[in-house]
């Protein structure tokens, strides 16, 4: 009976120190453990007191940091931090093209055409951050695929909410067909989607235009995932 006890009051212990809301993390702050660079040869990807790090560099194409499970239905959040002039976002149930692949288009001015992505290009949900003048943060993008999916022209309420050189948060949800995204605590998308039903999560380093972008550093923290 003593060692019942003993055994019970180790295990209660135990039970305070595991996830009591089936939340696990993504990112240890130590390493890049879990994850893997798709887009290109070389990573820029690093870890610095305990943030993870993108830093652009011109002449790097469309590069994503992927975690190496897929996952399907889920809740994801993160904070980040973005500098200004520099476009990003949150690959969820994301692929690599296997062979060259044409789509249907629709652009940030929202015009449609079609385009052609090579093979080994990452394709899948976006959510976007996009600290322009613009301010779609949030917003539902197809990145190597139909482009944009959920703009924020018409969603005042969620492009007030981002925050220009700060730390910002998303939540973001998918579950079978339907999407949803806030923006630190305001809502952006509530939409619905069969595209794709699993895939990789990752981390977006846009392609730089100009020597002026060169070095600028993405920051990522508290990224975490409850699957449902």
């Amino acid at each position: 009976m003593h060692n019942v006890i003993l055994l019970f009051l180790y295990v209660g212990g135990m039970a305070t120190f595991m996830p009591q809301d089936n939340w696990q993390h993504l990112f240890n702050a130590k390493n890049l453990e879990g994850w893997e660079v798709k887009g290109a040869a070389e990573s820029n990807f690093f870890v610095e007191d305990g943030i993870l790090v993108a830093e652009t560099k011109l002449g790097l194409p469309n590069t994503f940091l992927a975690t190496t499970k897929e996952y399907e239905d889920f809740e994801l959040e993160v904070e980040f931090w973005v500098p200004d002039g520099i476009n990003t976002g949150v690959q969820i149930r994301s692929d690599v093209y296997s062979a060259e692949t044409t789509t249907p288009y629709l652009n940030g001015k929202l015009e449609a055409s079609e385009r052609t992505w090579e093979a080994g290009r990452v394709h899948g949900y976006q959510i976007e951050i996009d600290p322009s003048a613009r301010a779609w943060t949030g917003g539902f993008y197809e990145e190597g695929g139909r482009g944009w999916l959920v703009p924020l022209s018409d969603n005042e309420q969620a492009r007030q909410a981002f925050k220009n050189n700060d730390w910002n948060h998303f939540r973001i949800m998918a579950d079978g067909k339907h999407f949803k995204s806030w923006i630190n605590g305001v809502m952006a998308v509530d939409t619905h989607d069969d595209m794709a039903v699993s895939g990789f999560i990752a981390l977006q380093l846009h392609s730089i235009k100009n020597q002026e972008q060169e070095g600028k550093q993405i920051r990522w923290r508290n990224i975490r995932i409850k699957e449902l």
